[in-house]
């Protein structure tokens, strides 16, 4: 059941059984109020007759010493004539309670005789074939004689109005249900509404249209709801894209690694095969064992970057504080007698990081240079203190890396000019695995770069605390 249903139910049920309890007790209020007012008319009409029979009584002439039936009746009947309009019914019987004179349609059993005595005036409600009647009793002493006076008191009009006010009352509730039914499934229709959006932006969503967003209705608790539920979104399409991106990176890293398999490969392959096959003289076996030999330590080069990169993911890096003098000494040694013309500015200072790790990433940004620049070509590094911490730069002035390229040159087995780097024995990994060590040491490449004017490749290792002379991090890459 949908719960606009649910919530129309429960709120007729509730209306239900709120216009019932309190129509009940209003129609019930009323009648009780009606019925004592006529009980309370009944008693004091009760004690009007007795004084005015007491008061005929002692002015009927003294001919007997106590009081004669038949004078009894006569003053009964004088009584009952003085109230016809009020639909008066009297009965008076006698000490023995005989029934000494009584009404038309008096036909009351003798219980209440049995209830009254001098102080108490006894009544009772009763129900006749005529109607309901209210009957009072009372004891009336008069020249010696003890009598019961006893009335009826026709209070049918008081049931009656009872009945018609619970049949009107039936009527109304009847028609308040039928239009509180209307009105709350308007209102309930209105209040579920940014559920139903919801709904409808979770099945477009499980359809794989992860762009729909749910429209907020409401400010309310619900509004709120609904304005999660699309930040929510927002951050499962941005996962899924990343997803979807790594996925898709996955396959052109296999695609891309075996095209770098398949390319030296097909060499060693051809090359060896003419070796094989074919009597060579010196200097084409020289030159078919010289390929061989250079496309065999590509793929060996290419290997060992991967392993680096798997390796680093999955380490624990070890940061000791270094003096950066050190790792500048450790590069002009790595790099003396090569072509390029490296220039070195730096200040000394304090360097916390994996040393062999470190010294990897700038030996790679430094060949990357080498490889960017021609024969001779001029290559600086550079280093200095900051505010965040220990920054290095490796700058060339060489090709340059168009700027829709740069996001992409840290992608294992991405390559720029592909026909320059293998003429150079590159695999494009060399990039990739600086990514991932600077990673584990919570910093990042910075790339500048402009065609035909050069590339600078920073970053900057952050300080750490001082107390202690090694700190220990677990890396588990990105």
């Amino acid at each position: 059941m949908k719960f606009s249903l649910k919530l129309l139910l429960w709120t007729i049920i509730v209306m239900a059984v709120a216009l019932g309890f309190s129509g009940y007790y209003f129609v019930n209020y009323v009648f009780e109020t009606s019925l004592e007012r006529e009980v309370r008319q009944a008693l004091d009409e009760n004690s009007i007759l007795s004084f005015a029979f007491e008061t005929a009584a002692l002015n009927v002439p003294a001919k007997y010493d106590i009081l004669q039936d038949n004078t009894v009746e006569e003053i009964a009947s004088n009584l009952e004539a003085g109230g016809h309009g009020a639909s008066r019914l009297i009965r008076i019987s006698d000490e023995n309670k005989g029934i000494l004179y009584g009404s038309d349609g008096f036909e009351a059993d003798g219980i209440l005789q049995e209830l009254a005595d001098k102080n108490i005036k006894a009544y009772r409600i009763i129900q006749m074939a005529e109607g309901y009647y209210v009957q009072t009793g009372a004891v009336v002493n008069t020249l010696d004689r003890v009598l019961y006076l006893e009335t009826m008191r026709d209070i049918s009009d008081v049931f009656m109005e009872r009945e018609l006010g619970f049949s009107v009352y039936r009527r109304v509730t009847a028609a308040m249900l039928v239009a509180g039914t209307l009105i709350m499934h308007l209102i309930s229709s209105w209040l579920t509404k940014p559920i139903r959006l919801l709904t409808k932006a979770t099945k477009r969503m499980a359809a794989g249209d992860y762009s729909y967003r749910a429209k907020q209705v409401s400010s309310d608790e619900l509004g709120l709801l609904t304005k999660d539920f699309n930040h929510m979104a927002n951050a499962l399409e941005e996962n899924i894209g990343k997803l979807e991106e790594g996925i898709q990176d996955r396959e052109n890293f296999v695609a891309a690694f075996a095209h770098e398999l398949k390319t030296p490969l097909t060499a060693i392959i051809g090359y060896a095969d003419m070796l094989r096959s074919h009597k060579l003289d010196e200097e084409k076996s020289f030159m078919s064992a010289n390929y061989i030999y250079t496309e065999g330590k590509r793929l060996e080069a290419m290997a060992l970057r991967l392993l680096d990169i798997i390796v680093t993911k999955r380490e624990e890096a070890k940061f000791q504080r270094i003096s950066a003098e050190t790792v500048f000494h450790y590069l002009k040694d790595m790099f003396a007698g090569t072509e390029q013309e490296f220039r070195y500015h730096y200040k000394d200072g304090a360097v916390w990081a994996e040393v062999n790790l470190i010294k990897t990433v700038l030996i790679n940004l430094m060949d990357n240079a080498c490889k960017a620049s021609e024969e001779g070509g001029i290559i600086e590094i550079t280093g200095y203190r900051t505010e965040a911490g220990y920054r290095f730069e490796v700058k060339d002035y060489g090709v340059g890396i168009p700027e829709e390229e740069q996001r992409n040159v840290v992608k294992a087995f991405y390559m720029i000019d592909k026909s320059r780097a293998r003429s150079r024995n590159g695999a494009g990994l060399g990039l990739a695995l600086c990514a991932e060590i600077l990673q584990i040491h919570g910093s990042r490449l910075e790339i500048e770069s402009k065609m035909g004017e050069g590339t600078c490749i920073g970053f900057t290792l952050p300080d750490r605390k001082e107390e202690g002379a090694d700190e220990t991090y677990q890396a588990y890459g990105r």
